[in-house]
């Protein structure tokens, strides 16, 4: 019987992909602690709680199943925080979900179990892995249901996974949603069944991006002017890591109109804003690379694309340049489209590749 390692993070999706795999595989538990409890904030709970240990030792425990502890803190500081904090330094809006797949769950995961002689890891993630024969390539598709379209589909955060990773992956509810598995969670008794899913920044559960960057920098971020597109200047800003692409509200300044964020100068420190028509873009670059469906192009090609989690895929045109980016243009201009943050390319359901923003 072949053995999985399944990431459990104290959630009802992970526990429940547990038990699901139980029926097929020998199944060990595994929960990642990656930060301690300093950033516990306001009486909110991150992840990595002793409470969360706790739920996934009690669902390990009931089905009689192996489970771990592994202490990743220094990894994820390493590769996840400090580039959440050099991203806003830079101006930039980064997606610290997607760095955790790429270098904890999906590489150091996979590296301990592979030395523990484990076949395959799992996660609680809405997506699905098939092999494709007829291009001798693992793909990474969408969440599916019933009705087709699958709300819950997180294939946006996953796209960075390697064919070598892919090989050894097992997503068992990429068919469910998420009513279905808490259903199936019920009916197996699992103590977390119906646990509210974890929202914002594992490690900022307050939301206060700026205040934490302040906190573990040490350092003060100094105000600038706030300027519009013709360089006038309409006030000051409190330091560029407070403010993203798109943002609206907490700017501080009475325009007389609605006015959004539409860029960050670190250069000179300012700050640009404009009317709504002025986040609207036809075009990006990105960089940093990873394509699943094919090797890397080397022709234009057609496909849709989404800049961010929630929004939906749009027709574009993809682009690769020599150095190895892309230059993509949309059928239609799209809103905030903001750097730090991933593009991520479609061809129906199956997820071509994607990359950072530039």
């Amino acid at each position: 019987m072949k053995k999985v390692m399944v990431a459990m993070s104290g959630g009802v999706d992970s526990s429940a992909a547990l038990v699901m795999l139980k029926e097929k595989y020998e199944v060990i538990g595994v929960t990642l602690k990656l930060h301690d409890g300093e950033f516990e904030q306001g009486g909110q709970k991150t992840c990595c709680s002793l409470s969360d240990i706790d739920d996934a030792r009690q669902v390990a425990s009931r089905f009689d199943v192996m489970h771990y502890v592994y202490n990743m803190k220094d990894i994820f500081r390493e590769k996840v925080i400090s580039n959440f904090i050099s991203c806003y330094e830079r101006g930039m809006t980064p997606n610290p979900c997607i760095d955790c797949n790429r270098y904890i769950k999906f590489e150091a995961l996979l590296d301990r179990a592979k030395e523990l002689g484990c076949d395959y890891i799992s996660t609680g993630h809405y997506a699905r892995v098939e092999y494709d024969s007829e291009r001798g390539r693992w793909l990474l598709k969408k969440a599916v249901s019933g009705t087709g379209d699958n709300e819950k589909d997180q294939s946006y955060v996953l796209y960075d996974l390697t064919q070598e990773q892919l090989s050894h992956i097992l997503f068992p509810l990429g068919s469910m949603t998420k009513p279905e598995v808490r259903a199936f969670a019920e009916k197996n008794g699992l103590v977390n069944a119906h646990k509210s899913d974890s929202q914002d920044i594992c490690f900022v559960p307050d939301g206060d991006y700026a205040a934490f960057i302040r906190r573990e920098t040490g350092r003060e971020y100094p105000a600038g002017d706030v300027t519009d597109s013709s360089g006038k200047v309409w006030g000051r800003h409190e330091g560029l890591i407070n403010y993203t692409v798109g943002q609206r509200k907490g700017l501080g300044i009475a325009f007389g109109k609605p006015m959004y964020v539409i860029g960050k100068n670190t250069a000179d420190n300012t700050l640009v804003v404009g009317e709504p028509q002025e986040l609207l873009r036809r075009g990006l670059t990105a960089e940093d690379m990873n394509w699943i469906a094919f090797e890397k192009p080397e022709a234009p090609f057609a496909c849709k694309a989404k800049t961010r989690y929630r929004m939906k895929e749009q027709p574009c045109t993809v682009y690769p340049q020599p150095d190895g980016s892309v230059r993509v243009e949309f059928d239609e201009p799209q809103r905030a489209i903001t750097p730090g943050q991933r593009v991520v390319f479609y061809d129906g359901d199956i997820v071509i590749g994607g990359g950072v923003i530039q």
